[in-house]
């Protein structure tokens, strides 16, 4: 006896590829998706970076300034603190990754495909 889903791409060969060529558009979409979340993460791990070496600078800079003149002022904390905040936004943004749940929702989808065959398999055997 055929198992029922073999009778039906056997008889209908358009919803399986269909189906396949859902699949196939899933993971581009998913791929691409990716990729941009690659740029976006090695593009802010580049500018934390960059914003790194600015922050030791201003805040080398504005000790310097502190020392040299005997006094503290505000503008000597706030516009280091300023490049901090870059630092630590860039950080985050880089270490934020969107490719494992990329690769989660196609591993998910795959997933319920194969239990919906474990269950019609169950069912041809009852």
């Amino acid at each position: 006896m055929i198992h029922p889903l073999f009778k039906a791409a056997l008889k209908r060969p358009d919803l399986l590829l269909d189906h396949l060529a859902n699949y196939a558009e899933l993971i581009k979409c998913e791929a691409a998706d990716a990729g941009k979340g690659l740029v976006v993460q090695a593009t802010a791990g580049v500018a934390a970076a960059v914003t790194l070496l600015l922050a030791l600078g201003l805040t080398g800079f504005g000790v310097m300034l502190g020392v040299f003149h005997g006094t503290f002022h505000w503008v000597l904390v706030a516009v280091p603190g300023v490049a901090w905040v870059g630092v630590i936004v860039g950080a985050v943004m880089a270490s934020r990754s969107s490719v494992r749940q990329d690769i989660k929702d196609v591993r998910d989808e795959v997933e319920r495909d194969l239990q919906l065959l474990r269950v019609a398999k169950e069912l041809k055997d009852e």
